[in-house]
């Protein structure tokens, strides 16, 4: 068993690994968009968003397949998701003169991406009630339930093409496409890499605390894997590019329940998750979506006031869940 110390430096070099990867990703996914003539809403929500949301399916593909932790994985993603909403429009926020929303952002994208919180949590409650071997302690995950999740993810995909398909592209930035692939699918390896060095740091967490590895996923993998998200959006919102800053956190939300956790099912042929575990955290990302929907509807802009309250509400869940986790309070079944 690995002691604190030697994981917390795992997981520091490890978040590094990643950070270094997401950088030189951000950097080809920018050229290739402009290259390929994709408007700015398209390139926040669907490429950007995907890329940086690689460090997440690396995490549950990686925590199933090679770990045999799948709830590692669940709770990496959930962990990303509430991080995503809270603490990156924060810090955006604080980068930036003025973050300002759009209607677009709150009517299409935050509301599509509250339809996939209730489409995830109708797979979980369908198989925990009509999959054989389901309980209200356990909710077994099949193939065909997780195809529920990724067809709703093609009609996301769908209506951002049907926006785009009226945009006219200015004219091409001079590269050489090729080469940028090429330096995007070295960065996504890079990122692999760095994602399984932070499931190992987690996963000895677990072992040395004696904690469920569900807590490790909320807390340490998730922050990990959210930093391109961090990187992208705060960099976006320097450059006054608050459409690409908060585009690429909904895109990345919702790409991550739609598909990424349907990734780890199909990997795993089946997977069990801990339903009474599980229906609580998805409930606080769901008050911290509607939250998140309501600041950025109030003026069409995140201020900073809104962004410490973002930031509060972030630290009121470590605190909650790591509570939960080491028994000091009982309010939830299953931590």
């Amino acid at each position: 068993m690995t002691g604190p110390l030697v994981a917390l430096g795992l997981a520091v070099v490890a978040t590094l690994v990643i950070w270094k990867g997401s950088t030189y990703f951000e950097r080809s996914a920018e050229r290739l968009s402009k290259f390929y003539g994709l408007p700015v809403a398209v390139h926040g929500a669907i490429v950007v968003a995907v890329g940086s949301s690689f460090p997440e399916i690396s995490s549950i593909v990686i925590s199933t397949v090679v770990h045999g932790e799948f709830s590692l994985g669940v709770g990496a993603i959930v962990g990303s998701a509430i991080f995503n909403l809270l603490v990156i429009p924060a810090l955006s926020a604080f980068a930036s003169e003025d973050l300002e929303a759009t209607r677009d952002i709150v009517h299409k994208d935050a509301q599509f991406y509250i339809i996939s919180i209730l489409v995830l949590f109708l797979v979980f409650a369908l198989g925990a009630t009509y999959v054989p071997g389901g309980t209200n302690e356990a909710a077994i995950l099949t193939p065909v339930l997780v195809l529920i999740p990724l067809v709703t993810y093609g009609v996301y995909v769908f209506l951002h093409q049907q926006d785009a398909s009226d945009h006219v592209a200015p004219d091409a930035p001079d590269i050489r496409p090729l080469k940028e692939w090429g330096t995007l699918a070295v960065a996504l390896l890079v990122i692999a890499v760095g994602v399984e060095g932070i499931v190992r740091a987690a996963l000895s967490f677990g072992d040395f605390f004696g904690t469920p590895t569900f807590l490790w996923g909320l807390t340490v993998i998730a922050a990990g894997t959210s930093l391109p998200d961090a990187f992208v959006s705060v960099r976006a919102a320097r450059d006054d590019d608050s459409v690409t800053s908060l585009t690429n956190v909904l895109g990345s939300n919702t790409f991550n329940l739609l598909v990424a956790i349907p990734i780890g099912v199909l990997l795993a042929g089946e997977a069990t998750i801990n339903f009474l575990a599980a229906i609580p955290t998805m409930g606080f990302l769901t008050f911290a979506t509607l939250v998140f929907v309501v600041f950025t509807r109030t003026g069409l802009e995140i201020t900073d006031r809104e962004a410490y309250t973002f930031v509060l509400l972030y630290a009121t869940f470590l605190c909650w869940i790591s509570l939960e986790s080491i028994g000091v309070i009982n309010t939830v079944r299953g931590i």
